[in-house]
């Protein structure tokens, strides 16, 4: 039988319109195509990785040490900056167009009458193109929640929940704790359950033992430690591990690396991890989008924070960069974000606000976005654009050598923002 279409936007543009619902979560179906798919169970160690944030730093950090002790590692993340083949990487590579043509054709053959979300034809994609590839590891990072994800229709070796924090609650609900119980869905009876929380929401951990898991909590089974010129992690066993500070910018970002070493640990036996491709792996994973600076007259950080907490996190690095010279933020979020949590942590460091659409079919109108921060800015926006381009072309503009451009709110967002800075369209920063 032919395939449905020849071309990667096509067939994207097709998932988009196939399921009635943007997101249908729950197992049922998508378990079911993958038992036509086959073959289960995957013949290498799982990892996947929760988390209100922290998911994206903790999967590349693996990814990277794993990689560095050359073991192929094969990882599912969402979602894209730039390009939809971002999400699956094997060995560090994007995927091709023709690999995951091939991988969309198989899938449409084998589901039948079985309507499948957009989300969940990605995830059926990566874990068939892995099942061929056969790498040493597979990292799956989820895209909503945990019980009801789509990647959780495999029974991981490990299970990651780096953070809990308020996001999505129209799906999780509207407490931490309702939401802990959808993270440590991903936890498994009898096999390691890695929080990387220290203050996490008891119901965590109560959840994990609930399930029959082995709890494995940052603070209590395993510790990071800060030291000269580094840190240490400590592990459930007693082991003590001098590691360089990582590549990766951020608050958080020892918290994720101690994570991401104690899940690997928890697979020494079937992968045995060499002390210096811990350290080696740390220092060269890179994650865009992530306090990502871009170096220049006018020097831009990208974050695609969208929540409370995140913003917390890049308010706290943003205080630890100490910009010289005037902060500009460009702002644009999704409908189903809140604006005010997001503003409220980046006030005292920002002078100007530029609040902006993005072109998501999701995005919060800006003229909404302006009313809902109009009680949470200290002073009116400098500007409000339908458009993050030009947003951006408006505080490169108004911008001095020595000023920085801080841009938030999305993967949408930043995404735009490094197509703009890449092309040099967003203008010179003016001349002093």
């Amino acid at each position: 039988m032919n395939p449905r279409f020849t071309t990667l936007s096509d067939w994207l543009d097709w998932q988009v319109r196939l399921h009635p619902k943007r997101m249908d979560l729950g197992l049922e179906r998508v378990a079911a195509v993958w038992k036509r798919l086959g073959p289960n169970p995957l013949p290498f160690p799982v990892i996947t990785v929760g988390g209100t944030n922290g998911k994206g730093s903790c999967v590349a950090m693996v990814e990277a040490m794993t990689q560095a002790a050359g073991y192929r590692c094969a990882c599912y993340t969402s979602p894209h900056l730039l390009r939809y083949n971002e999400r699956i990487r094997i060995d560090g590579e994007p995927v091709s167009d023709a690999a995951l043509c091939e991988t969309f054709a198989r899938i449409d053959a084998a589901r039948g009458e079985i309507a499948l979300t957009y989300f969940e034809f990605g995830t059926l994609a990566a874990l068939d193109l892995f099942a061929r590839e056969r790498p040493d590891l597979a990292v799956l990072e989820v895209g909503l929640g945990g019980r009801l994800d789509a990647v959780n229709l495999l029974d991981a070796d490990v299970s990651v929940v780096t953070s809990i924090g308020r996001d999505h609650t129209d799906w999780l609900g509207e407490t931490l704790d309702l939401i802990a119980v959808e993270k440590a869905g991903i936890f498994r009876s009898g096999r390691p359950a890695v929080m990387g929380q220290r203050d996490a929401p008891p119901t965590l951990r109560q959840e994990a033992g609930r399930l029959g898991a082995v709890p494995l909590q940052l603070g209590r089974e395993f510790e990071r430690e800060t030291a000269d010129a580094g840190w240490i992690w400590r592990g459930p066993q007693g082991e003590r591990l001098a590691l360089p500070i990582p590549a990766l910018r951020g608050a958080f970002q020892l918290d994720n690396a101690a994570a991401a070493i104690t899940a690997l640990q928890s697979l020494r036996e079937r992968l045995p991890m060499p002390v210096n491709a811990l350290r080696i792996g740390l220092q060269r994973a890179q994650l865009p989008g992530r306090f990502q600076v871009l170096p220049g007259a006018v020097t831009w950080i990208l974050d695609v924070a969208h929540n409370g907490p995140a913003a917390q996190a890049l308010a706290t690095n943003l205080r630890a960069f100490a910009s010289p010279g005037r902060v500009r933020a460009v702002l644009a979020v999704l409908a189903d974000k809140e604006p005010e949590s997001i503003a409220q942590p980046l006030l005292p460091l920002v002078d100007d606000w530029y609040l902006a659409q993005s072109d998501d079919a999701r995005a919060l109108p800006v003229e909404r976005l302006a009313a809902r921060l109009k009680d949470v800015l200290p002073a009116p926006p400098t500007g409000c654009f339908t458009g993050v381009e030009m947003a951006l072309n408006a505080a490169c503009a108004a911008s001095a050598p020595g000023d920085t451009l801080v841009v938030v709110g999305s993967f949408t967002t930043v995404g735009q923002a490094l197509r703009c800075h890449a092309d040099a369209t967003c203008g010179a920063p003016a001349d002093t």
